[in-house]
């Protein structure tokens, strides 16, 4: 199965009931496949860009597409375009209905919810409701904050009570769609958060991230969901960490084994930070040198995540090699984005290692990060103003 314009395909989706396919190329062509036999449906097209995000109704009867412009185009089973709006400037990232109705309470019609997210660092809402007597209705709801970088994922929950969504911000934030309230912010990743699902039949979250993991995260069902208060969004601040804070920050950098040690010594995240080399073998009594080694760099690399908050830029458009903000972002062949002179002058004076593994770099083209740039461009506009 070819796209017919011969533009490399960036998206593709089954319809719920497995008949159809749908593709989305580069140059903005959308192509229906029967899935049955294989053979092109219909075709059509967006005005700009190139489709990014693509998702059916469950019910099958339509389909959403999202474009790098930020248009959110709406298409029937027949390949008729419905609706197109800009929905997110910049551009949208990814789109997600919720496979459970919503009941408008007044004639009994249904409606599905459909969330959208984009470059602008917005989640919006839509009710989206279609029926051959009636015809087709696309509402926007509400917009969801918390993120203050670009959204690159979003996921509905099997049972359409969460939300999910992953950021260049690094973190993830989980919604209770009914209330719209933040019920979790997640900021265990290190690098920006491109892709998040919900498992469809227990209460298992999945996040993945440029930082090469992919973590799973359990809900309890016992445990009443409640949205961040001041003083938890507070407890970000490494310095504000209690020793309990401490000690789940040793077990992910993989030095349980300090845990016991910390606590006896009262060590909070204030006094995490003012730790040295001689403190770690005096009054720690850390007798091995590679491990003392191994917590001073894990601390050098949390005092500079504090001086990043402090300065109030994201970590994210920060180049690795000269923490300064990066105007030319590029991507290296270890994953990691660099500003571009540096990376350069890295490979022209140095081993053709990287900066953030010191492994042999597989090749040294660099290639343009432009989603990146533009989050740049659009935070510096934000904090200009």
């Amino acid at each position: 199965m070819e796209q017919p314009s011969g533009s490399p395909v960036r998206v593709c989706q089954f319809s719920p009931d497995s008949t159809c396919l749908v593709s989305g190329a580069a140059d903005g062509t959308v192509v229906l496949w029967n899935a049955q036999s294989y053979k092109l449906y219909r075709c059509g097209s967006v005005k700009d860009g190139s489709l990014v995000a693509c998702a059916f109704s469950p019910d099958g009867n339509l389909f959403v597409t999202g474009s790098s412009c930020g248009d959110l185009t709406v298409w029937d089973d027949k390949m008729r375009c419905l609706h197109s709006e800009k929905a997110h400037d910049l551009g949208i990232t990814c789109c997600d209905f919720s496979s459970q109705p919503v009941s408008d309470g007044e004639q009994g019609l249904q409606y599905f919810r459909l969330a959208s997210c984009g470059q602008d660092c917005q989640i919006k809402i839509w009710v989206v409701s279609f029926t051959h007597i009636l015809g087709f209705e696309l509402k926007y709801k509400s917009t969801l904050s918390g993120h203050c970088a670009p959204v690159l994922a979003c996921a509905f929950s099997h049972n359409g009570q969460m939300l999910v969504s992953g950021s260049v911000d690094k973190s993830v934030i989980v919604y209770d769609t009914n209330t719209e309230n933040i019920l979790h912010t997640l900021t265990q990743h290190t690098r920006y958060v491109t892709t998040c699902a919900f498992a469809p039949n227990i209460l298992l979250l999945a996040t993945g991230s440029m930082d090469k993991t992919v973590n799973i995260w359990q809900f309890d069902l016992e445990t009443p969901c409640q949205a961040r208060s001041a003083e938890d969004e507070a407890k970000q601040f490494p310095e504000d960490w209690s020793e309990d804070d401490v000690s789940v920050w040793l077990c992910a950098q993989g030095l349980n084994d300090l845990v016991g040690i910390f606590k006896m010594n009262n060590i909070d995240g204030r006094e995490l930070l003012n730790l040295t080399k001689e403190s770690l073998a005096d009054d720690l009594k850390i007798e091995s040198l590679g491990l003392r080694s191994k917590v001073l760099r894990k601390i050098e690399e949390l005092r500079t995540e504090v001086k990043t908050l402090s300065s109030g830029i994201p970590d994210e458009f920060l180049c690795p090699i000269t923490r300064e903000l990066m105007k030319d972002p590029v991507i290296a062949s270890d994953g990691y984005s660099y500003e571009k002179e540096a990376m350069e002058n890295w490979i022209s004076k140095k081993k053709r290692t990287s900066p953030m593994t010191n492994l042999v770099l597989p090749s040294v083209v660099l290639t343009p990060n432009r989603t990146l740039k533009m989050a740049i461009s659009r935070w510096l506009e934000t904090h200009q103003k």
